[in-house]
């Protein structure tokens, strides 16, 4: 389970959050892209768009086909992690780490309640396979 780390929280649409402040810096999880294969395009979200946690933010393009990426929080954009626009793969490279989508300040906090833990995302993507 360390590929899931502890102190994120994670949503059933495989994207993942990391609380700091009132800012959270989101991504897509190991799984998501391992199931995505080869990521070849980005398209990072808009720094000062608004978002809402279950809506498209942004979408993620592999060589099997283009997926849209669900904010885990409400808030608004305040930056994007636009060098994966050029490099796309190090989305499968590293996922939880560098390769963060977008930083959000978040506007409803109490929604990352609602998200899994790292055990329960595991667990998860166990009964999904």
């Amino acid at each position: 389970m360390s590929t899931y780390p502890e102190e994120f929280r994670y949503t059933k649409d495989h994207e993942w959050v990391r609380l700091e402040g009132d800012i959270a810096t989101v991504g897509i999880t190991d799984h998501a892209q391992q199931e995505l294969g080869e990521i070849v395009y980005i398209d990072p979200p808009k720094v000062g768009a608004r978002v809402e946690q279950g809506r498209m933010f942004c979408s993620v393009e592999s060589v099997k086909a283009a997926n849209d990426v669900f904010s885990p929080v409400s808030g608004e954009v305040v930056e994007a992690n636009e060098p994966l626009a050029k490099e796309p793969e190090k989305l499968n490279q590293d996922p939880h780490g560098a390769a963060w989508l977008a930083k959000i300040k978040v506007s409803a906090p109490e929604e990352i309640g609602r998200l899994m833990t790292a055990a329960e995302y595991f667990s998860y993507i166990g009964a999904e396979t």
